[in-house]
């Protein structure tokens, strides 16, 4: 089964539609990109060697910034948002992880997203 083609995601107030552009190299998922590839989305899906299996979710972007160390020039500057499911082969249901990511998602938003800004500014 795969996700419905298009996907869209809105950033800072602007809609990015993502069509499915191909097949994850070596792996089970799909990848899914904007027209200017400056927007990524890759879902998938591996067989770890300790009988776990990881569902990912990865959202690359990249931009063209002034280079820091040459402020008269511009560089192509990337980031990567990502959340990963580790689960093992048996033990857990669908459900069960589930309520695990959100919890997790509940606590990275509460307050107004308070504890994703303090991880993003450094703090543990």
């Amino acid at each position: 089964m795969s996700f419905s083609d298009p996907l869209s995601i809105v950033i800072s107030g602007v809609t990015i539609p993502l069509p499915r552009t191909g097949d994850v190299p070596d792996g089970d998922g799909s990848v899914y990109r904007s027209s200017d590839s400056n927007t990524i989305l890759t879902a998938s899906h591996t067989v770890a060697k300790s009988n776990r299996t990881r569902r990912m979710l990865r959202l690359d972007t990249s931009k063209i910034s002034a280079d820091p160390y040459k402020p008269t020039e511009n560089v192509r500057v990337t980031t990567a948002v990502y959340v990963v499911f580790d689960v093992p082969l048996a033990g857990y249901s669908p459900a069960e992880v589930l309520a695990n990511f959100k919890g997790f998602t509940t606590l990275m938003a509460a307050s107004s997203d308070l504890m994703t800004v303090k991880l993003l500014g450094g703090e543990s």
